[in-house]
């Protein structure tokens, strides 16, 4: 058995030996992690860890009170970062505030984060007089986010897969919550692509707080809810579900 200072030394070493590595090498490493939470807790280590964890290489970041436009991988509102993102970039938008997002349309591949501690840390709110605030058109995630919508939907899900976790969906309520749900998905469950492969679309909701609206989820076509988990407080329900084909 090592004792306590031998334990403290054999850290040490293993501390210097990966801060050895170059800086392309520990944001390679960082590429492999999970944005959340483990790139996240990352970038908590020291300075350098902060720097490389947040690179815009790793993702791209949302933060309203930006005053240098010119800077790297950052951008003042969510519709920007999503018309700069590559398909597979992930975007961290920050806490404090409301973010207008508005019929923004995401037609790549994307991972949208949010960065406090908490679901309602960050909240994207979107306009009465929009559909949704988010229009999905190829498979994506969002995580640790609010979304509210005044009328209308939160999300709108057209095609690919949708997963959400550890979210807050927010929409109106009395006396026009009839005319307000979470997510509406419009989406013919699969389709085949030349290359014979199935591109399956659906909804995966886990972890999420849905409040106000008519219903959780309204779907049409070929999708229904599927392995449904609810469980109820008396200001808001948590659901677990899929919408996939039947």
């Amino acid at each position: 058995m090592r004792s306590d200072s031998e334990w403290k030394k054999l850290s040490k070493c293993e501390s210097a030996h990966i801060n050895l590595l170059d800086d392309g090498c520990l944001m390679h490493i960082f590429s492999f992690l999970s944005p959340l939470p483990d790139r996240y807790n990352s970038a908590l280590v020291c300075h350098r860890w902060l720097f490389l964890a947040c690179h815009p290489r790793l993702w791209l970041r949302v933060d309203r009170a930006l005053k240098d436009l010119n800077q790297p991988g950052a951008f003042p509102n969510i519709e920007a970062a999503v018309a700069a993102a590559r398909p597979g970039d992930t975007i961290l938008i920050s806490s404090g505030g409301n973010h207008l997002a508005s019929n923004i349309q995401i037609k790549k591949p994307l991972c949208l984060i949010g960065a406090g501690e908490l679901p309602d840390d960050t909240i994207l709110t979107c306009s009465r007089s929009s559909d949704s605030a988010l229009e999905f058109l190829s498979t994506c995630k969002l995580a640790n986010l609010t979304v509210r919508a005044e009328l209308g939907c939160c999300l709108l899900h057209r095609s690919g897969k949708l997963t959400i976790d550890d979210c807050i969906l927010q929409c109106e309520t009395n006396p026009l919550d009839h005319l307000s749900y979470a997510i509406v998905t419009t989406a013919d469950g699969c389709e085949v692509i030349p290359s014979t492969i199935k591109n399956f679309n659906g909804v995966s909701v886990s972890r999420t707080r849905i409040e106000g609206g008519a219903k959780a989820v309204l779907t049409s076509g070929t999708l229904s809810l599927q392995r449904v988990r609810v469980i109820y407080s008396r200001t808001s329900l948590f659901f677990w579900f899929d919408v996939e084909q039947c």
